[in-house]
């Protein structure tokens, strides 16, 4: 079946992205077009055998909330003493924007993305949503079980360093709020814009000191990005001189 599934492979059109799937995840898809369909950004649709056009919003959709479970999972059976403030916390900041992107850099991800060119810049959380997508193709062509097992073995154990994120400060904006107070600084946060995918939303976050615009950020939830907003607003209040 292996010689069979690697002789189909070297002569596919979509050989590139066959052999990567194989060399980072380790395995050969069955049903290609949910791969293809998986790097394709809503500004660049795919055509479907029925001639609709489609994007990866609805795997992205799907395969955020497997993530979500199979983190869950890890984290409740890696952490078996700790409360639920704190296993909540470490979900959070394995699957934010920030994390995700970090991790589909790192994968190579970029590389495959199908997007409008003219505006690739625009687009912050492209990787990361790409991710999300690739999960959800991965979920539909085979089953949750397999899924979770190449989240964390081959994923986040490979690209991400656990120890590192349950070290990291998580509570930014606490921190911004109680520097800011000292220095006599107003602080404030405000949802700029938000993009719906498939089912899901990402917000888009300013943190603001004394009426200007000092960080950003963007997540799933309006906290998460709350956070990202403050950690580079706390960074940028603490560089400065008193």
């Amino acid at each position: 079946m292996l010689l069979i599934e690697w002789f189909k492979t070297q002569h596919s059109p979509n050989k590139p992205l066959l052999r990567f799937i194989k060399n980072t995840l380790g395995f050969y898809p069955k049903n290609v077009f949910l791969y293809q369909l998986a790097f394709a950004h809503k500004s660049s649709n795919l055509t479907n055998g029925n001639g609709h056009h489609e994007n990866n919003e609805r795997l992205e959709y799907l395969g955020d909330a497997v993530l979500n479970l199979s983190v869950a999972d890890f984290l409740y059976k890696k952490y078996p003493f700790k409360d639920e403030g704190f296993l909540s916390e470490m979900r959070s900041k394995i699957v934010s924007r920030q994390s995700l992107n970090h991790i589909a850099h790192k994968m190579g991800l970029s590389d495959f993305i199908r997007r409008d060119k003219a505006s690739k810049n625009s687009f912050k959380s492209i990787d990361g949503n790409a991710l999300e997508a690739l999960l959800g193709a991965i979920y539909l062509d085979t089953n949750y079980v397999f899924t979770q097992s190449i989240i964390i073995e081959r994923i986040l154990l490979i690209h991400l360093d656990i120890a590192e994120v349950e070290r990291r400060d998580w509570n930014f904006k606490g921190k911004l709020t109680n520097l800011a107070q000292k220095r006599h600084k107003s602080v404030s946060f405000h949802v700029i814009d938000i993009e719906h995918a498939g089912g899901s939303k990402l917000y888009h976050v300013e943190a603001i000191i004394n009426n200007k615009v000092v960080g950003n950020g963007s997540d799933h939830s309006i906290k998460a990005a709350e956070q990202q907003a403050a950690e580079q607003a706390f960074k940028a209040l603490t560089s400065q001189n008193r």
